[in-house]
């Protein structure tokens, strides 16, 4: 059997805890990365003022004070770490033995980390940057990390195989592009850490249910690992980044947080076949994709309007601006703290919404998520309704 396939015999499938999921070792994972890179941000902090990797304040910023970077090399750590300790527990080290996810995030995660890091202390070219993140991205389908399997509803086509060169291609596709939608929403204060935190969860929620589902087949593992580190990673960096920032996770922690998304929704959704999932689960997976989207719709949406304004301005998508999501936000009266939890409470209804149609039937989520979205709503819109009453 190829061990970087993912697959293996169901008599080597092992069962934890009867359900077939490892909730207190999961746990003991997330806990230990958001130790380990709780603790190691206070040090990468010094180490970016000595090294001179600050951010000074620009026209585009929202700090006004000069702030550190290199957040992303503590976040990076306490993943390693976190995963180091999986490779150790007897609950999930099996997991390791038939596929090569949990190295291929780390390789390509160092990878990201190493571009991010050069472009925090001495600034990258758009193209430069690009390049790298194509690199991190082909590592991770090198080592076998690619979405295989994608399930078509429509016309009866059902499940279709992809061959290496489309599955290749779609992974670098979905990577860098997560990987970007990251960066560009890390703009205020907690936010890209917030967003990175509930969209492992999601993704992280989503995979116990496979879990579950195949009573713990441990083929299923990588994307509950990989969730588990990284928001232990996110949250251990939050109280460092939330505002007012003490320092910046910078593009070598935005664009990680981006790339192991994408290789965790990639492991969770691009190789199950269709009948490998419960009845519940017709609604999310009316294609795989449509659990990025969800995690990562708000981000998306931001990259895309900058790319459309930005075109339609004449100048380079990549160019720099003050209209993205926040600032749009920050306009309509919100402080930045608030900002920041409106929309995590927009990714948070989303992604938690279509993660939950993996547990339960999507009839009993539909009501839970429109209040949600109504809730939203009314928060986003509170100041300026505030002012209209005022006036009154």
């Amino acid at each position: 059997m190829d061990p970087g396939s993912g697959a293996m015999p169901m008599a080597l499938a092992t069962t934890v805890g009867g359900a077939g999921v490892p909730l207190r070792e999961l746990a003991l994972v997330a806990l230990s990365a958001a130790g380990i890179t709780y603790l190691l941000t206070s040090l990468v902090r010094v180490f970016a003022v000595r090294a001179g990797a600050v951010a000074v304040p620009r026209e585009r910023d929202v700090h006004v004070i000069p702030t550190p970077r290199l957040g992303g090399v503590g976040m990076y750590a306490g993943v390693v770490c976190a995963i180091a300790l999986a490779a150790q527990l007897p609950a999930l080290n099996r997991g390791f033995a038939y596929t090569h996810d949990m190295l291929a995030v780390v390789t390509a995660g160092l990878v990201i980390v190493l571009v991010g890091v050069i472009d925090d202390r001495w600034g990258l070219d758009a193209l430069t940057k690009f390049v790298g993140q194509l690199t991190a991205a082909g590592v991770l389908v090198v080592m076998g990390v690619n979405w295989n399997l994608l399930y078509v509803p429509f016309a009866d086509i059902g499940t279709v195989v992809l061959d290496p060169l489309q599955a290749g291609l779609l992974t670098i596709l979905i990577t860098v592009t997560t990987i970007n939608a990251m960066n560009f929403v890390d703009g205020l204060d907690g936010l890209a850490a917030g967003l990175g935190l509930i969209a492992a969860s999601a993704v992280l929620i989503f995979s116990l249910g496979l879990l579950h589902d195949q009573g713990g087949d441990v083929s299923y593992y990588p994307s509950a690992l990989i969730t588990a580190a990284l928001a232990g990673a996110c949250l251990g960096f939050l109280p460092h980044n939330f505002s007012p920032a003490r320092i910046f996770m910078g593009d070598s922690g935005a664009m990680l947080i981006g790339l192991m998304l994408a290789a965790a929704s990639t492991s969770a959704s691009g190789r199950p076949a269709r009948n490998a999932y419960g009845t519940a689960d017709l609604f999310t997976l009316l294609s795989p994709l449509v659990l990025v989207a969800a995690v990562m719709f708000i981000p998306l949406l931001d990259m895309a309007m900058a790319v459309v304004r930005r075109t339609r301005a004449g100048v380079g998508f990549y160019t720099p601006d003050k209209m993205h999501l926040h600032h749009r936000l920050l306009e309509l009266g919100h402080s930045q703290a608030r900002v920041a939890l409106l929309i995590y409470l927009w990714v948070g209804v989303l992604a938690f919404s279509v993660a939950a149609c993996t547990l339960v039937d999507p009839v009993i989520v539909a009501p839970f998520f429109a209040a949600g979205l109504l809730i939203a709503l009314v928060a986003t819109f509170a100041p300026r309704l505030s002012r209209r009453l005022a006036s009154r």
